[in-house]
């Protein structure tokens, strides 16, 4: 294959866990790898597109449930490539966001290794689709935040608050769940309003795919409430007021 010769590394995105959201180029890639290393957010269905006897190499790294740290991850795709395979590191989502393609990437040129990227379908456009609305909106919504709410143990969550309290954007706030509270806080005290509505959307794209719209005031009680223990995504902003059928109509699609 002349895109993917032994000893080459592709970053793939696995997109949010449905296997028909990859595109064509990441399952032929997941198919011809000799190695696959994968992350915990990574479905199933998707790791069984790999061809049998491929080496599947679990270094999963979940918010308080880190298996490897990304220094020995680095360290395992370079030796990995250096060895002659071809490997594939699997990400959630998309890798370019939040998924440390940088650290990856610079790894394996420092060892002269050939490392691209192949992108995939990120949570936020798939939490969209499957709450049926936009995540902009004409003349409301103007533009898209993304942001993560992960913070290492011990630490607050630091982030530029009045910069993401925009009246024009949506916010989409990934691995919020836990930080539903300081995000409810903090954007309030920043000025939001706070019935701006905000739509929490868990385990995008798989088949226990859960909806829950509330407001930015009620948003940790929510996220206490209303969900259980898949990834999720919070989406703040005028765009995610829910809209009568859309709800009903979705249920419906699944159900078919």
């Amino acid at each position: 294959m002349t895109d993917f010769p032994d000893g080459m590394v592709w970053l793939v995105g696995a997109g949010p866990g449905d296997p028909e959201l990859l595109t064509r180029k990441a399952e032929r890639l997941i198919r011809s790898a000799s190695v696959v290393f994968y992350d915990a957010l990574v479905g199933a269905d998707v790791l069984d597109l790999a061809a049998p006897g491929v080496r599947m190499v679990h270094v999963g790294k979940r918010s308080g449930r880190h298996s490897k740290d990304q220094g020995t991850i680095d360290k395992l795709i370079v030796a990995a490539a250096l060895a002659g395979e071809r490997v594939v590191r699997l990400k959630g989502g998309d890798p370019s966001i939040f998924g440390r393609a940088t650290e990856e990437l610079d790894a394996c040129r420092d060892a002269g290794i050939i490392a691209r990227v192949c992108p995939g379908v990120t949570a936020a456009s798939a939490a969209a689709a499957g709450l049926g609305q936009s995540l902009t909106l004409r003349g409301l919504a103007r533009k898209l935040v993304l942001v993560t709410a992960h913070a290492r143990a011990g630490e607050e969550l630091n982030l530029d608050w009045q910069a993401l309290a925009d009246p024009d954007a949506t916010l989409a706030i990934y691995m919020g769940k836990a930080a539903a509270t300081a995000v409810s806080r903090n954007l309030i005290l920043a000025g939001m309003p706070p019935e701006t509505p905000v739509a929490l959307v868990e385990s995008a794209s798989l088949s226990n795919e859960r909806h829950f719209h509330t407001r930015l005031d009620l948003l940790p009680l929510a996220a206490k409430a209303a969900l259980g223990d898949g990834p999720a995504l919070l989406m703040v902003g005028k765009a995610m007021a829910e809209r009568a059928g859309n709800s009903h109509a979705m249920q419906h699609a699944m159900k078919v």
